[in-house]
Formats: C-alpha cells, structure tokens, sequence
C-alpha cells in the first residue's frame, strides 16, 4: 500500500515536473520569438529612420542648391540690367537733354506738327503749345505771331515750371495734349536701346532673359 502511494507520488510529480517543463520551454520560446520580433522591427524602424534622413539630407541639399542658383541667376540677370542701364543711360540722356534744350531744333519739331495737325482741312488751325520756362522768351512770340501768320493757325504758347526741356502740343479747346517732353524722348529712345544694348554687350540670348 505504502509502496503503491510513493509510486502515485512520484507519478504526480514527475508529471508536474514535466508539465512545469513544457510550460516553462513554451514560456522561453514566446519570449524568444518576441525578443526576435522587437529585434526585427528596432531594425526596421532605424533602417527607415537612416532612410528618411538621408532623403531630408538629398532634399536639402537639392534645395539649397536649386536656391544658389536661382539666387546667382537673378544677381547676375540684375547686373546686366545696371550695366546696360547705366550705358544707355549715358548715351542717351545727355544727347537728348541737349537736343531738347536746342530752339533751333524745337522750333523746327514744332514748325513741322502744325504744318502737318490737318492739311486737308483748309481751316485754320487753333493750337496750344506748352514750352519749359527757359524758353519761353526766345519762342513765345515766334510762335504767337510769325509761325502763326506764315502757317495760317492760331497759336497761343503757355509755360510749364515743371517741364525740363521739350515741349506738348495740343487744340487749343485743351481736349487732349501730345507730349513731346525731355523725358518722353528720353524713356522712347531708352526702350528702343536698352535691348539692343543688352544683346551687343551680353549676347543673343539675353533678349530673352536667360
């Protein structure tokens, strides 16, 4: 009986031994294939981290790139602009500010528009000139008697203390006024030069910008 009892014992025992065993093993394996797991994705998330970095670093690189040289592009497109100004500048203004302030040359200008204001009209022509202060001396009167008599127009001249040098023209009844002044010529003429000068200096391409 005794011995029977010490064998059911040991039976219960060795199968909780063996039980405890398993579990214990199964226990090992989980935490393994876990402890695998966390290895595994650690390794997916720091590959995925050097990754994006490296993308963020191409990208900011490309972009400070892109920028330098958008930023030199438009320095030097900017120093042309100057160059061509300043020499356009100095071929055109002083030449036109002297031509402007020449009576001859603006009496012969003036002289020509009335004689061609309307031709075919047959009638007389009534027309306001506005002249700069500094020649209203020498032209007011060659203007209001002689021309006006030897063109068959009426013509009455008025003084502009805002006007450089040059001249408008205009009816009389002041319903509109053609601009012949300094600076008209002088923004005419810088239009027509500037691109001319900015291709002799810096090539054909610069017509365009590039």
């Amino acid at each position: 009986m005794e011995s029977k009892l010490q064998e059911l014992t040991q039976k219960l025992y060795n199968e909780g031994v063996e039980k405890a065993n398993d579990e214990a093993n199964k226990i090992l394996e989980d935490a393994k294939k876990e402890a695998e797991k966390i290895k595994s994705d650690a390794q997916k998330e720091a590959d995925e981290i050097v990754s994006n970095a490296k993308k963020e670093s191409e990208d900011l690189q490309n972009n400070a790139k892109s920028e330098i040289e958008m930023a030199a592009t438009q320095t030097l497109r900017e120093v042309k602009k100057q160059i061509s100004e300043l020499i356009t500048k100095k071929i055109i203004k002083e030449p036109t500010k002297q031509a402007m302030s020449d009576q001859d040359f603006i009496k012969k200008i003036i002289e020509t528009i009335i004689k061609n204001w309307d031709p075919n009209s047959g009638e007389p022509v009534d027309l306001s000139v506005v002249l700069p202060q500094n020649m209203q001396k020498e032209l007011k009167d060659y203007f209001e008697t002689k021309v006006a008599k030897e063109l068959n127009a009426g013509i009455t001249v008025d003084v502009s203390d805002t006007m450089k040098g040059g001249f408008s023209i205009g009816p009389a009844d002041g319903s509109y006024k053609i601009s012949f002044s300094e600076e008209d010529f002088e923004n005419f003429f810088k239009n027509y030069f500037r691109p001319k000068t900015v291709e002799m200096l810096f090539g054909q391409n610069e017509k365009s910008g590039k």
